[in-house]
């Protein structure tokens, strides 16, 4: 097998696969095995009928179908995590700002704001009786003006009543946590007649894109997740303009992911619901049915969830619980991407910069795979020496490519020459690195996360800003240049078996990926241009021992 086609080859998957990522979104995945199509409504385990059907709304934007109560307060929470603010009228969430994360890098940008204020019945955490109609919007009376945890205070609770004209009082009791993003909510619906009452009970979120996404980002997953049935289901915006989704099973959890922050819902019990999913790319309305039920006379009814509206942090998530850890998904890679999350942080416990972290994670993994890279670069050097002999044999017998093959495997044998030794090294390393690509691509820890002087942000490209607005760069990218740079000579002192034109082509990959790199994270830029370096580092001690 030729060497240059084998490691060509290499090199045209490698691109396909980053520019696959580059310029597309990533895929959506299906159902999980099992479950019923989208748009097919049909009786979930544990319920007694069929859910009802979802009220209609706009593909656009989401609409009011309630008159604003004037008189409803709102109740203000505040921890040492968060600061939310909760409606009166219908209960749900008008504000919910993080205050360990900013919404951009400046210092003065404000707090990260998961629930941007919209009219009450457009909040998220809604419930209601009649499936997410959102038909009646009760008024809440809280107990309590507000609450204020601190430090030296664990929990506290916030009991909303609401009565309704059929008889039905709803009691809502909110658990807040001073140490975690978990909120408890329970609702008592309980019915005062002398008969029984039939209800659709349902709890609904509406939800809208966090934030401009960073350009390095902006073409990951953004838009519903759940984790039903054992598997993660993340459906895009694009699909739920066309259609509502209906998703069915054991949900335990559901709400709305971007790359760094999700908003979801959690519910107690392990009973098989409906979930309904609609909306568009500018906002996602998620209703959770428990099925028609019938409320006895006198009788009282509990619907228990818990909620999750934080950071989309692996160490946060996996200790809180719930399989909350599954919407950090690194896809193909993920078996090997969180091992390497983990080595970023614990580098970064130490070095206290993430910048530090990456160039000793990219170090560590240089080591691993050195003596295996070792033996593959001194493949290709022999190769190199074999040159002259293998076009004299190609030359020869040019008109006899059998006969070609077979001189060429002896004179292989002869030297004890392995044709694709110098490709094989480079097939296994390709995992560990699309791993650790992914998880600099999209760990939260890396957001506005400063390395040295210009590199301010490792989530997003790098820039040095020189005082004029350039077109499309907005600044000068250095550390992009000086890994094109670098692959350049990675590349001149790499031995090659191509002849003179295959050589020259194989000059334009260090451009190809200067200028695929250049709106990457800093993060991934700095990664890259630390192989390449410990690379000719190898490359020079090689070329060395060849001369010596």
């Amino acid at each position: 097998m030729d060497l240059y086609r084998a490691f060509l080859a290499i090199v045209l998957s490698f691109l396909i696969l980053v520019g696959y990522q580059y310029f597309f979104a990533k895929p959506v995945q299906q159902q999980p095995a099992g479950a019923p199509q989208a748009q097919q409504v049909s009786e979930a385990p544990g319920n007694k009928t069929a859910p009802l059907p979802v009220a209609a709304a706009s593909a656009t934007k989401p609409q009011s179908l309630v008159a604003v109560d004037p008189k409803a307060k709102d109740i203000t929470i505040d921890t040492p995590l968060y600061t939310a603010v909760i409606k009166e009228q219908g209960g749900g969430f008008k504000s919910f700002v993080l205050k360990q994360y900013r919404t951009k890098m400046e210092k003065d940008s404000g707090p990260m704001q998961l629930v941007p204020g919209k009219e009450p019945a457009n909040l998220p955490v809604l419930f209601s009786l009649d499936n997410g109609g959102a038909a009646t919007l009760p008024t809440f009376k809280a107990d309590k003006a507000g609450i204020s945890l601190t430090a030296q205070q664990d929990t506290a609770t916030l009991v909303m009543t609401a009565s309704l004209a059929d008889g039905i009082k709803i009691v809502r009791t909110l658990t807040f946590h001073n140490d975690n993003y978990l909120i408890g909510v329970e609702y008592k619906v309980e019915n005062l007649t002398d008969k029984p009452l039939p209800i659709s009970p349902a709890l609904s979120l509406f939800n809208e894109p966090f934030g401009q996404a960073s350009e390095s980002s902006s073409y990951l997953f953004a838009g519903s997740a759940a984790y039903i049935n054992g598997a993660l289901v993340e459906t895009k915006g694009k699909k739920l303009s066309e259609a509502p989704v209906i998703l069915q099973g054991k949900v335990s959890w559901i709400g709305f992911v971007d790359n760094y922050f999700m908003t979801s819902v959690i519910p107690v019990n392990g009973n098989a619901r409906t979930v309904t999913l609609q909306g568009s790319e500018k906002y996602v309305q998620t209703v959770i049915s428990e099925g028609l039920q019938t409320l006895p006379a006198q009788g009282s009814q509990v619907f228990d969830y818990k909620l999750y509206f934080g950071p989309k942090k692996l160490q946060i998530l996996q200790a809180t619980g719930h399989e909350l850890a599954k919407a950090v998904d690194f896809g193909w890679f993920d078996v090997l991407a969180k091992p390497m999350l983990w080595l970023l942080n614990f580098f970064h416990q130490y070095s206290g910069n993430y910048g530090l972290a990456i160039i000793l994670v990219t170090v560590l993994i240089k080591l691993v795979f050195w003596p295996i890279t070792q033996k593959g670069m001194k493949s290709m050097k022999n190769m190199q020496k074999l040159q002259p002999k293998v076009a004299k044999i190609r030359e020869k017998y040019k008109d006899d490519p059998a006969t070609m093959n077979q001189e060429m495997m002896a004179l292989y044998k002869t030297y004890k020459v392995n044709p694709v030794g110098g490709c094989l090294p480079m097939v296994i390393q390709i995992p560990f690195f699309f791993a650790l690509y992914q998880v600099l691509l999209a760990a939260i820890e890396l957001r506005h996360a400063p390395f040295m002087l210009w590199i301010n942000d490792l989530s997003a490209p790098d820039r040095l800003w020189i005082g004029v607005d350039l077109p499309y760069l907005h600044g000068i990218p250095i550390l992009t240049l000086l890994m094109g740079a670098s692959m350049y000579l990675q590349q001149k002192m790499t031995p090659t078996t191509a002849d003179p034109t295959q050589a020259r082509v194989m000059q334009f990959l260090p451009v190809i990926f200067t200028f695929m790199f250049i709106n990457f994270a800093s993060g991934l830029v700095l990664y890259w241009f630390i192989n390449n370096l410990l690379s000719i580092l190898q490359q020079q001690l090689i070329n060395r021992q060849s001369k010596a």
